[in-house]
């Protein structure tokens, strides 16, 4: 009897484990559901809209629409303030010691990036236990988990105080030394080759193309064809080896606006365990409209036959 308690509590521990920042990033449904009943409760993170939430949420959770953590329309992938995450952090009753699990709807590829840029946000914060929901809130619903509708209840402010972490960050400048030689590391586009081609660009973006001596890694292949919203980890540590990624590289991911290019950052640094792994937030459009050279601009003829047709 002492031994099957023994294996139970260890299938529990398991069971809870991805919870931990040391064990995982990634946490599921079952899981979650057994966390939410322990003696440690993660706060639930909900990054939908408000609207969303209201319509249905895993109950206890708190709502913070990730447009909280992304910059102005001109540039969305630029970095908020340290105030600004304060401000929005202590809302939540967060403080570095909290577990916290962030939850995306879980349509797609593109929607785990939000789930991804809000973690990457939270960990250069200073919160080190933490997790996605992987599947998101569809996966939580198709496993038949609980919800609740309605505003999000009164939460007790905490006293934190957010001073932003450089060490998953590369800015502007630690590109321009990249491009110029100066620094040594890997530029990795995480947006469709059409992009990176030049064939197509952002909205937002001056130009068409990509950073200078940069690959494309597309932020898609982390996700299995069959469930494609949920981050395989097998997959992800065997395509980082099969490509070359690996311990002691110096990676930088980036995209249009840092969205795409936080599921890189998540899946390589959190899951392949490369430490050398940064994210350049406001990646091509900020890159961009600074006026910075850029790689695979189409000719001025070419150019000028897109604008006529409405290409971009």
């Amino acid at each position: 009897m002492l031994k099957l308690m023994k294996r139970l509590g260890y299938a529990l521990a398991l069971a809870v484990a991805p919870l931990m920042a040391q064990a995982g990033p990634l946490v599921g449904p079952e899981a979650l559901g057994v966390a939410l009943k322990g003696d440690t409760v993660p706060v639930v993170l909900d990054i939908r809209g408000q609207d969303s939430y209201e319509q249905g949420h895993i109950p206890g959770a708190r709502n913070a629409p990730y447009a909280l953590f992304r910059g102005p329309a001109e540039n969305p992938g630029a970095l908020v303030s340290e105030a600004h995450l304060t401000e929005v952090l202590r809302g939540l009753g967060l403080t570095t010691d909290t577990p916290v699990v962030v939850v995306h709807q879980g349509s797609n590829q593109t929607d785990f990036g939000s789930a991804a840029r809000v973690y990457w946000t939270l960990k250069s914060s200073g919160l080190g236990d933490l997790a996605v929901l992987n599947g998101g809130m569809n996966g939580w619903q198709q496993a038949g988990g609980a919800v609740e509708t309605g505003a999000m209840p009164d939460v007790v402010p905490s006293e934190i105080t957010v001073t932003f972490s450089d060490r998953w960050l590369a800015t502007r400048a630690d590109v321009q030394a990249i491009v110029e030689g100066r620094e040594e590391a890997t530029l990795v586009d995480a947006r469709p080759e059409a992009f990176w081609r030049g064939e197509t660009k952002h909205a937002a973006a001056a130009r068409p193309g990509t950073i200078p001596q940069s690959q494309y890694f597309t932020h898609d292949r982390w996700f299995g064809s069959d469930e494609p919203s949920l981050i395989k980890p097998d997959l992800v540590r065997q395509l980082a080896e099969e490509n070359g990624f690996g311990p002691g590289d110096r990676l930088v991911s980036f995209c249009n606006t840092g969205h795409w290019a936080a599921t890189n950052w998540f899946a390589l640094s959190e899951i392949a365990g490369i430490e050398g792994v940064r994210l350049y937030p406001e990646s091509v459009v900020g890159w961009s409209n600074a006026g910075l050279e850029m790689a695979n601009v189409p000719g001025l003829f070419e150019n000028m036959i897109d604008k006529i047709t409405g290409k971009y």
